[in-house]
């Protein structure tokens, strides 16, 4: 799978980011790419779905580990958690 085909979310068709993996983490690689689009269909739609089925105001965004091929959800309490771990362009074209 190209670069660029790995890179796009499949619910909003936009560009995925880079985000970093937490040290300590049990995700093989250093990065994966993840949907911060925030008119995203899957992470609007993340909060509905698990406050109804798990009584909890969380949500998801779209996740790809490029190293494993592995997609799903990963778990964001608000529009900005884990934004910090974004990898910013000029370090991804070292990566």
């Amino acid at each position: 799978m190209a670069d660029q085909e790995r890179n796009m979310c499949p619910y909003c068709h936009k560009p995925m980011t880079r985000w970093a993996n937490p040290q300590m983490s049990c995700w093989s690689g250093e990065y994966q790419y993840v949907c911060f689009n925030d008119e995203c269909p899957y992470f609007v739609r993340g909060w509905d779905w698990m406050e109804t089925h798990f009584h909890v105001h969380v949500s998801y965004r779209h996740r790809f580990d490029p190293v494993t091929g592995e997609k799903g959800p990963l778990p964001v309490w608000s529009k900005d958690a884990l934004r910090d771990h974004i990898i910013n362009e000029k370090d991804a074209t070292h990566a």
